[in-house]
């Protein structure tokens, strides 16, 4: 007799196995869900220093040439993380990014004043013979693409005008970011590239009014004599710092306690209104501008911070 094989029925899958897998698969959906909704959005500031100073000096000074006026980086700076915080008010900056040009990429004395503030990078290109920057588009782009790449940013404010940055704006809207344009109001015609403004996700301008408190035209200088004659002393760090104090007390004095809450969040920076506030009580005290004089401002800022520190 020939032994056939015996036919076992089809087994039952294991229902409960089957509950107990979903359940887990919701619990780490959900955990990851969450996880997401507690995420703060966050957001970059990329500054093409080059447009700037061209833009701004051409606006406020009626000229390119840096060499013709001071650009108060530090305060700029300040104001557009002010704006920033403005637009994205459920977003937190991953820094600032300052993209400028130097001869064999040494920092200069200016460069090297905007690199020691807290949360700025300073990137540098080449600058050749002409005084022409090399190399800051391609840093621009390698930044944001890398960025938002890894999801480091959600959203990119974009200082410039460069039409060889719609490379860098395509690289990083492919990987989600959402790229806005802030630029600077043009004497005459445009100062940004038409196929850039098509490019970007919004598009922001800032007038004479927001650029005129960080523009001053260098004077022509006076013969030595006369000039010694008028120069008045340069202030100390101290003297400032105590000055700054000076006008956060009256401040607090005029407006009282409750507004310190208003700037707590905001450390070390002040909102761009009270920033001009502080700047111009600051050179009516001392009889003299601190335009142009980055330390001399970081230290009044400081004298302002320790002061407001005391009251709470």
């Amino acid at each position: 007799m020939t032994d056939h094989p015996v036919a076992h029925p089809p087994q039952t899958p294991d229902l409960a196995a089957i509950t107990a897998g979903i359940e887990r698969t919701n619990e780490l959906l959900n955990r990851v869900l969450a996880e997401v909704a507690t995420t703060p959005s966050t957001h970059a500031i990329f500054v093409d220093a080059g447009y700037v100073y061209a833009a701004a000096g051409r606006l406020v000074a009626g000229t390119e040439d840096r060499r013709s006026f001071d650009l108060d980086a530090e305060g700029l700076i300040e104001a557009f993380i002010d704006k920033a915080r403005m637009i994205f008010p459920d977003s937190r900056l991953l820094r600032v990014y300052w993209y400028d040009g130097a001869r064999r990429r040494i920092h200069t004395a200016e460069q090297q004043s905007i690199a020691e503030l807290p949360d700025v990078k300073v990137r540098l290109g080449n600058l050749n013979a002409n005084n022409q920057q090399k190399g800051v588009d391609s840093l621009i782009r390698s930044d944001l693409e890398s960025l938002a790449r890894h999801r480091a940013i959600s959203d990119a404010a974009l200082i410039g005008g460069d039409e060889d940055l719609v490379s860098a704006v395509e690289a990083a809207q492919g990987y989600g970011a959402r790229v806005h344009l802030w630029g600077i109001e043009a004497v005459g015609g445009r100062n940004q590239a038409e196929p850039l403004l098509w490019e970007v996700d919004s598009q922001r301008t800032f007038d004479l009014d927001f650029c005129k408190p960080y523009v001053a035209r260098r004077a022509v200088p006076e013969p030595y004599g006369e000039a010694a004659a008028h120069q008045a002393p340069a202030p100390s760090r101290d003297d400032v710092r105590f000055v700054g104090a000076q006008v956060a007390a009256q401040w607090l004095g005029s407006r009282g306690r409750d507004t310190l809450a208003e700037l707590l969040p905001g450390h070390p920076y002040l909102p761009g209104a009270v920033d001009q506030e502080l700047l111009v009580e600051a050179e009516a005290l001392l009889g003299l501008s601190l335009r142009g004089h980055a330390d001399l401002r970081r230290a009044l800022r400081d004298g302002f911070w320790d002061h407001l520190g005391t009251q709470y």
